[in-house]
């Protein structure tokens, strides 16, 4: 939970339309004060992977060499990701750190569009509160009445604290539902184009950010941040310790990796349509709201010219509507000629890519009826990414990668259309499209997996277990992924050689 954890807990009560005191309440017992597994401002390795370096063959031999090189540090390619609605920076930890453990700088995006639950910005001393305020009194819910207050407003809390406004999540004027499936006015176009606008802006500052850091000027970079004690939602540490020197030449700013969630996964692909953004290379869309992302232009110029992956959830795929959108723009990446994958993780619903599956498995299970193992779904997730990138990224990114490969962009041969992949046999009824999937039996099933889950627990005990659960590991072996759509090896085979 970002900090001040309280405060933030409130902009989810009023994002949910949920009294304040009951959630806060809640998350204090359960995940308020729950910290990252990671380290803040840690030393940038500066050597590769011990299981590169210990290979006895010519790749072993190349990566000691460059390793005893004193002008010769690693590099490391770029991902940036962008939440989805009611999200935050800090609520896909899971995914983003496991992909930086495999060797990338990822980059997560806490946007101030009005797409969060709330987000806390501390304003630089030489700016006057009072200009801030009135610069943004345009910014109102769709609730008009006195006893609302603005989404964006200027305060200084607290002794010593420097002032702050808060970003609280934007409701569309007259329009509450632009999210549900079944709201006949469907998503408001006005509001989400203008957020994604400017989420494209905010994920330019941040490439400017690093080509900064990347060119030496991280102390520059670093003596502007107002993420430091005095300031609202601060670490006490700031940035303190970082040696800058460390980040001069350290990043691949070419061939970036934009990648996002839901609403991210939209702004990815509008990313993705940006030719001006030279530095971009490919895009992985999860879970995509298809429904927001804006329709495509009439010229190849205003068209997915990327190479994308689209990793979905079951339950969005029941959905028709944001079914079609995603082939939509899967088909513009082939039509421009580009690799494209689509894919979809069986028994997973929206929030299995999130954190919030990992602290709240079983209301997951038992509220979204999400029958994947919540572990196994971000396996799954960052596992196809990693093939992905190992795919269309420049050999000079990936020479010693130790990249997880379970081949399953391999696994199965796509259908002549991308709905024949498809499997209704746990499609929710009509009320509950993208909310949440169907379990026949599902008294019967829950007790049958309990008794499995026992007998497994007990013939286990005591011994190490080689290999990974499967996904559907509590409901019965079942295929993991679907394959929608994907390229053929020869177009793979097109792509990898253009960089020999």
């Amino acid at each position: 939970m970002p900090r001040p954890r309280a405060a933030t807990a409130k902009g989810y009560a009023k994002y949910l339309h949920i009294p304040a005191l009951p959630v806060t309440a809640y998350l204090a017992c359960t995940s308020l004060f729950t910290k990252l597994p990671a380290f803040r401002n840690a030393k940038l390795a500066a050597h590769w992977p011990e299981d590169i370096r210990s290979d006895s063959g010519p790749t072993g031999q190349k990566a000691r060499a460059e390793e005893d090189d004193p002008t010769s540090r690693p590099r490391f390619p770029i991902i940036i990701f962008s939440h989805g609605l009611g999200g935050s920076r800090l609520c896909y930890s899971s995914i983003c750190g496991e992909l930086a453990s495999f060797g990338f700088v990822v980059v997560a995006v806490e946007h101030r569009d009005g797409s969060g639950a709330r987000t806390y910005v501390s304003l630089p001393s030489n700016v006057e509160a009072a200009a801030i305020e009135s610069s943004t009194a345009e910014l109102h819910t769709n609730n008009e009445g006195e006893e609302h207050t603005k989404d964006k407003k200027v305060q200084r809390r607290g002794k010593g604290l420097n002032p702050y406004y808060v970003v609280d999540y934007i409701l569309p004027k007259d329009n509450a539902q632009d999210t549900s499936p079944h709201n006949r006015r469907g998503v408001d176009r006005t509001l989400r184009s203008a957020q994604i606008e400017l989420r494209q802006e905010e994920i330019k500052e941040v490439f400017y950010i690093l080509d900064l850091i990347n060119s030496g000027h991280g102390d520059d970079v670093a003596s502007l941040n107002l993420r430091k004690k005095g300031n609202i939602g601060s670490s006490s540490m700031g940035l303190n310790g970082i040696n800058w020197e460390d980040w001069k030449d350290s990043m691949f700013l070419n061939n970036v990796t934009m990648m996002g969630h839901s609403f991210g996964g939209a702004t990815t692909v509008q990313i993705c349509r940006d030719e001006s953004l030279t530095w971009l290379g490919q895009g992985v869309i999860l879970d995509a709201w298809g429904q927001a992302t804006p329709p495509p232009g009439e010229t190849s110029k205003e068209r997915v010219t990327k190479p994308i992956i689209s990793i979905s959830t079951e339950v969005f795929m029941h959905w028709k509507e944001n079914f079609d959108k995603v082939v939509e723009f899967c088909n513009e990446a082939r039509e421009s000629g580009v690799l494209c994958w689509m894919l979809t993780v069986v028994g997973s619903t929206h929030l299995a890519m999130t954190d919030l599956a990992i602290l709240y498995p079983h209301w997951m299970s038992i509220l979204m009826k999400s029958m994947v193992n919540p572990l196994r779904a971000i396996s799954l997730t960052t596992t196809a990414s990693l093939e992905f990138l190992k795919t269309v990224l420049p050999p000079e990114q990936t020479k010693y990668n130790m990249w997880a490969d379970e081949r399953l962009l391999h696994s199965a041969e796509p259908p002549s259309e991308p709905e024949e992949s498809l499997r209704a046999d746990h499609a929710p009824d009509h009320k509950w499209v993208a909310v949440r999937l169907k379990i026949p039996n599902e008294f019967s099933v829950r007790v049958r997996a309990w008794f499995r889950r026992t007998w497994n627990f007990i013939i286990c005990a005591g011994r190490e277990v080689a290999g990974h659960s499967h996904g559907l590991h509590d409901f019965g072996q079942q295929e993991e992924i679907w394959t929608h759509l994907c390229p053929t090896h020869d177009a793979v085979a097109e792509h990898m050689n253009q960089f020999r």
